[in-house]
């Protein structure tokens, strides 16, 4: 190697180190320039992520308390404090171990206390209360099988074409339909 490509290599490694010194110059200048900003910037990243995590720690205490609660309550359903407990941590399962347990015992009373801002959970509960007053209610999501219920209790009271006439309400696609088609043959006179 020549005398002079030594001396241009010096001279580009010189340049080279010269524009990253003056890069990190830049660097430290804009460092020093925006200090408090980068600083709450960082501060605000850190707080954000250990309150995002707070807040699914206590997420996850409120559901094993109210899991627990359930659990105790399935092995002792008069304790009091488990009730509360779940009542308290998950207001919709409360609702449905109510609704259960109402529904087990046939306990109508029970069933006409409860209510739930969960749709699907207020139906099924009206549901339950229309079947438990011997009619069969209108459903939102049980339509058909409100259907068949109502056919059933016509034919119980000897009114086989009203019945009929229900029956041919339930479509044929339906889950229930088969149950339906069955009912059909005690309108048969």
């Amino acid at each position: 190697m020549s005398l002079k490509e030594s001396l241009n290599e010096v001279k580009q490694e010189l340049s080279n180190d010269e524009k990253l010194l003056e890069q990190a110059f830049h660097l430290e200048k804009f460092y020093k320039k925006n200090k408090t900003k980068i600083l709450a910037t960082v501060a605000l990243v850190v707080i954000a992520i250990a309150g995002y995590n707070l807040n699914n720690y206590l997420k996850n205490q409120k559901l094993e308390a109210a899991n627990s609660a359930l659990l105790t309550l399935q092995k002792d359903p008069n304790n009091k404090e488990a009730l509360n407990t779940l009542k308290n941590k998950n207001p919709k399962l409360y609702t449905l171990y109510k609704y259960s347990q109402a529904v087990n015992s046939e306990d109508l009373k029970t069933l006409e206390s409860l209510n739930s801002n969960d749709s699907l959970i207020s139906d099924v509960i009206n549901y339950h209360k229309s079947v438990l007053k011997n009619k069969a209610g209108d459903s939102k999501y049980y339509a058909n099988l409100s259907l068949v219920e109502k056919a059933y209790l016509l034919i119980k009271d000897g009114k086989k074409d009203q019945a009929k006439n229900i029956l041919a309400q339930v479509p044929k696609n339906s889950a229930v339909a088969p149950v339906a088609r069955l009912l059909e043959h005690y309108t048969i006179k």
